[in-house]
C-alpha cells in the first residue's frame, strides 16, 4: 500500500465490490485514497475481445477505460488480456488522428535499457506504412521518457544490408529511407547490444516471441546459475546475483508498458506479474502522465503526416 500512500495520487480499483473490499479489509487503508468502481464480470484470455466486450458491457475493463474517457480519471492500468484492453481502448477512448492501430512498445531488456522497441506483440501482420507510424511513436516514447534528443530508428532484420530480410522488411526499408525519421537501417539480433539504434521496430510477431524468449532464458538460466555457483559464492551473494538476471530479463513483468497511440492512457502490465508488477505498471503510468506521453505520440504522428504520405 506504500504506493497509494504518495500524495496527490487516488486509485480507483474496478471489480466485483465484494470481491475488492474483501481484499481491502485485508490490508490497513485508513486515510488512504483508495475508491471501488463496481464493475460485471471479467475478460479473459481465451475469450475473441470484439466478441467479449459485446457479451460483457460491463465487465472491469470497460468501466475502467470509461472512467479516463469520462475524465474521471487520468490512466487504466490492465494486468488482464493486451487484446482485451487494447480492443476496449479503441473502441472506447479512439485513436489518435492518422493512425490505423495502435501498438505496444518500450525497453524490455535490462541489458540495453535505452533501447525501445515496437511493436512488442499488438499486431502480427504489418504493412511498411504502420510499421512507419509505430516508429514514429516510438521515437516520441524514446524523445519524452529517455531524453534521447534525435533517436535512431532501424528495422529488425536477418542482415544489415538492405536486401537482406523478408518482403516486409525490405518494403518497410525503401519507406523508412524516404522518411524524416533518423533511420540508420537494418540491425540484427545481436545489435540490440552494441548501440547502433536507439528505436528497433518490428511486427508484433517478431517482438512478442523477442520478449517471451528473454524472460524464458532469463527464468532457465536462473537456477543454472545457483547450481553451478552454489560452491563459489555466499548465499546472500548468489541470490542477489540471480535476482538481478531474473530482473534484467523479465522487465516487462516489472514495468508494464503503455498503448501507443491512443487518445488516452491504458498501461498493460505483465498477467504474471506480482505485486511489485502491478506498482511497476503504475509507476510508468504516473510518469508517462507527467511527461504527457500521448501529447508526445499526437505531436509524432502529426509530423509523419506532415512530412509525406504513409503509403508506398
Amino acid at each position: 500500500m506504500a504506493l497509494a500512500a504518495e500524495p496527490q495520487l487516488s486509485i480507483t480499483l474496478v471489480g466485483d465490490p465484494d470481491v475488492v473490499h474483501a481484499e481491502l479489509a485485508r490490508h490497513d487503508v485508513r486515510g488512504l485514497a483508495i475508491g471501488v468502481a463496481p464493475s460485471e464480470g471479467k475478460i479473459t484470455d481465451d475469450e475473441h475481445p470484439v466478441s467479449a466486450l459485446r457479451r460483457k458491457p460491463r465487465s472491469s475493463i470497460v468501466v475502467a477505460t470509461q472512467l479516463v474517457k469520462h475524465g474521471d480519471a487520468d490512466l487504466v492500468v490492465s494486468m488482464g488480456p493486451t487484446g482485451a484492453s487494447m480492443a476496449t481502448a479503441v473502441m472506447g477512448i479512439g485513436l489518435l488522428e492518422g493512425l490505423e492501430r495502435p501498438c505496444i512498445g518500450g525497453n524490455f531488456l535490462g541489458l540495453s535499457p535505452n533501447i525501445t522497441l515496437v511493436d512488442l506483440g499488438s499486431n502480427v501482420d504489418c504493412r511498411p506504412s504502420l510499421l512507419l507510424s509505430f516508429a514514429a511513436m516510438g521515437v516520441a516514447f524514446s524523445r519524452r521518457l529517455l531524453n534521447i534528443d534525435n533517436p535512431r530508428v532501424a528495422l529488425l532484420s536477418v542482415g544489415e544490408e538492405a536486401a537482406k530480410g523478408n518482403r516486409q522488411v525490405q518494403e518497410s526499408h525503401a519507406v523508412f529511407n524516404d522518411s524524416y525519421l533518423n533511420f540508420v537501417g537494418n540491425v540484427e539480433g545481436m545489435d540490440f547490444f552494441n548501440d547502433k539504434a536507439d528505436v528497433i521496430v518490428c511486427d508484433g510477431f517478431i517482438g512478442n516471441i523477442l520478449i517471451k524468449f528473454t524472460e524464458g532464458f532469463g527464468s532457465a538460466l536462473r537456477p543454472y546459475l545457483e547450481n553451478h555457483l552454489a560452491t563459489l559464492l555466499p548465499p546472500d551473494q548468489l541470490d542477489r546475483l540471480a535476482d538481478a538476471l531474473w530482473d534484467t530479463t523479465n522487465k516487462a513483468r516489472t514495468m508494464g508498458g503503455p498503448l501507443f497511440g491512443l487518445d488516452g492512457l491504458v498501461l498493460v502490465g505483465h498477467g504474471s506479474a506480482g505485486p511489485e508488477g502491478v506498482a511497476g505498471a503504475i509507476d510508468t503510468g504516473i510518469l508517462s502522465h507527467r511527461i504527457d506521453l500521448v501529447e508526445a505520440f499526437r505531436q509524432e504522428l502529426s509530423e509523419l503526416q506532415r512530412t509525406g504520405p504513409l503509403e508506398r
